[in-house]
């Protein structure tokens, strides 16, 4: 096998990283509390698809760090350079309407919003699909009075493919190609 098989594309460890104001590490259990209480927050959540009790929060994290290890690519818990802790963000692997996609997905505590930190890891994530995994394609899944997040996704290059019903919302998907 040489080094350019997608395959060994895939195995560049992705675990953790950092951005000019971020690090980004791999999700695993010591995460839950954060993640607790980001999910809790119904400001945070409202576009999450509303708060999460800690037990499903549970189960989400469950899920994700099984992503990780089927993957190789997943979510990751996010802090300041400073250390406290700023949400969470991710690639990974979604159905739409019967067809597998992966998207980026980002929440962030409160306290952080409209200071850039979206665009910031919606670049960082875009570069680490694009180029290091090497996958065709990514998405972002956006309610659609979600303007922020719009804002954020056209920033980073994403174009606006279609609208649909998820979960009983309305939302809009973004599509960047490598």
């Amino acid at each position: 096998m040489n080094d350019d098989t997608p395959q060994r594309r895939r195995s560049v460890s992705v675990d953790h990283f950092s951005t000019d104001r971020l690090i980004a590490e791999r999700l695993c259990e010591d995460h839950l509390g954060n993640l607790v209480a980001l999910h809790l927050d119904p400001d945070v959540s409202r576009y999450l698809g509303g708060v999460r009790s800690a037990e499903t929060t549970e189960k989400y994290l469950s899920i994700n760090m099984a992503h990780w290890d089927q993957h190789g690519f997943g979510l990751w818990a996010l802090r300041t350079k400073d250390g406290a802790f700023a949400g969470r963000a991710g690639i990974r692997h979604i159905l739409v309407d019967d067809t597998d996609e992966i998207e980026i997905a980002y929440a962030f505590t409160r306290d952080l919003w409209c200071q850039g930190f979206a665009s910031e890891i919606a670049t960082a994530m875009t570069r680490i699909g694009l180029s290091q995994l090497s996958l065709p394609s990514l998405i972002g899944i956006v309610y659609v009075r979600n303007g922020a997040s719009r804002r954020v996704l056209e920033k980073s290059n994403y174009l606006l493919e279609q609208s649909t019903n998820r979960h009983g919302e309305n939302v809009v998907i973004y599509r960047i190609r490598g």
